[in-house]
């Protein structure tokens, strides 16, 4: 039985964790067209310590010289590139000070080369890839070649029936966008929330990979699912009540209603206070400090 003390989302739970590392390995050379054989070559070096500016790391790890920064998003997000940017400076730093270096001397520092990825499984239409960059975030009128650094972040369409060939080249991979869209059916049909994690998991085909380790963790698994659909949904309603009258125009009474709706949403499905926090930051594009005092207004 897997215990952890963090919070962690199921893909995080899947693929960012050593006990995990064939599954790991799968979802690399899917990614990425190879073929390695031993998951030892996967040193996971996911970040669980920390949740900076609201911001999970999914899952990270080194691999024959490259850092794979493995993030997974329920919701398009265009801010991907500057989000990994930041979770690579961490990973890097917690690198350096594993190594012991001193980034100060006069050694060059040998470190693993970025690979930034992001697995979309949202219910908005999005092409299977699509290559995110930082400069997109540049003011209007500025010249990206001027800057000194850059990220690209690959987002991949997950969905199930999306990228076929990527998926079915990680049966881990493909069995857990099944289980999304199992839970996404479900939940059409008139189901709970509740209901539609545990008929989801009751029905996955015996011959699937990820099945005992699902099973035999059912309780936190069930949990995790649940909490990241309360979370998506009520980012969803934050963005459709508070969004549009609150930030786009300008109107304080209707951003006060959307942080309302949003900390009502999270009570009623047993989120924390941290987690209302995070969807008004997302849902409002604003920092982690004005999120906790408006919140703070109304938990």
């Amino acid at each position: 039985m897997v215990n952890r003390e963090h919070k962690d989302r199921l893909f995080s739970f899947m693929f960012g964790n050593s006990e995990n590392k064939r599954w790991t390995l799968e979802l690399y050379n899917a990614v990425n067209g190879t073929n390695y054989t031993d998951p030892d070559d996967i040193e996971i070096n996911t970040i669980r310590e920390v949740m900076y500016m609201g911001m999970k790391n999914d899952a990270s790890f080194i691999i024959r010289g490259e850092m794979n920064l493995y993030e997974h998003q329920s919701s398009y997000n265009p801010n991907m590139p500057l989000r990994e940017f930041i979770y690579a400076a961490l990973l890097y730093d917690k690198h350096v000070s594993s190594m012991k270096a001193n980034i100060y001397g006069s050694k060059l520092i040998e470190i693993p080369v970025p690979k930034l990825v992001t697995f979309y499984n949202g219910t908005d239409d999005t092409e299977d890839e699509v290559i995110l960059e930082l400069k997109d975030a540049f003011p209007e009128g500025a010249d990206p070649s001027s800057s000194d650094i850059q990220a690209r972040v690959r987002m991949i369409n997950i969905n199930y029936g999306r990228n076929k060939k990527l998926l079915e080249a990680c049966k881990p991979l493909v069995e857990y966008s099944w289980l999304v869209d199992r839970i996404r059916v479900r939940k059409g049909e008139g189901m709970d929330i509740e209901a539609a994690v545990d008929a989801a998991l009751d029905e996955m085909p015996d011959d699937f990979e990820i099945k005992r380790f699902l099973t035999e963790n059912k309780a936190e698994v069930s949990a995790m699912c649940i909490t990241e659909y309360n979370e998506a949904e009520t980012m969803q309603m934050f963005k459709e009540e508070g969004r549009e009258e609150g930030r786009e125009e300008g109107r304080e009474e209707g951003r006060d209603s959307g942080v309302k709706s949003t900390v009502w949403a999270c009570k009623k499905a047993n989120l924390s206070e941290s987690d209302a926090v995070e969807s008004v930051m997302y849902g409002m594009d604003i920092s982690q400090s004005e999120a906790e005092a408006l919140v703070k207004k109304y938990w």
